[in-house]
């Protein structure tokens, strides 16, 4: 039995990566959401088998993995290709690449996540004016995206991986709060968001209202 524990919102960026995962590699698998609002997650058995109380959390035959980083590679090694699709690129630059941008978004663009979270994608745009902060971090998330992205509807390698789909999730935070972006950037995003692992994702029920989150 394969399990993803998710937030009960399914807003949250890496849970989006890890069941994206687990669709790519076409792996059944069941769902547990955890309200984070209530602290489902601070309950003892949860932090006991998964050490660090976060989501998502893979449990796989007993074994429970956090963070999506790391439930990608363990998927990739557990259920490695040409057996079962591959999540990351076939040459080893390539790899080491898509690694980079996996990274970088979890540890940069801190302003653009504030001020235009994830929740926007699921239940509405903000108005509110981006700022300066943020719009510099805009800036760099669609400067890095062109020189990966080199023509329209591409990948961002010689074939799909999940940093496509991580890096089309971060430009739709620009997408659809209405941001500028070029064309080109735009149809990547539009047919990334067009794959059925994303669909799958996009189409989970949530509630009706929620507060913007980062």
């Amino acid at each position: 039995m394969t399990t993803l524990y998710a937030d009960h919102l399914w807003e949250s960026p890496w849970v989006f990566t890890a069941f994206v995962a687990l669709q790519e590699k076409r792996i059944p698998f069941v769902t547990q959401t955890m309200d984070l609002g209530r602290g489902d997650q601070r309950a003892p058995d949860y932090v006991h088998k998964t050490l660090t109380a976060r989501v998502p959390t893979l449990e796989h035959e007993g074994f429970f993995l956090a963070e999506s980083g790391a439930i990608v590679e363990y998927l990739e090694e557990l259920f490695p290709p040409p057996a079962h699709p591959q999540l990351l690129p076939s040459a080893r630059n390539d790899r080491a690449r898509a690694r980079q941008i996996l990274g970088w978004l979890r540890t940069d663009l801190h302003a653009l996540r504030k001020e235009r979270p994830s929740s926007t994608l699921f239940f509405g745009p903000l108005t509110e004016p981006m700022s300066p902060a943020g719009r510099a971090d805009a800036g760099k998330l669609v400067r890095v995206a062109s020189e990966l992205v080199r023509s329209p509807g591409s990948t961002l390698f010689a074939e799909w991986s999940i940093a496509d789909a991580e890096l089309a999730f971060a430009l739709q935070r620009l997408l659809v709060n209405s941001e500028p972006l070029p064309d080109g950037l735009r149809d990547y995003v539009e047919r990334q968001w067009q794959r059925p692992s994303v669909r799958a994702f996009v189409a989970l029920p949530r509630p009706e209202h929620t507060e913007a989150r980062a």
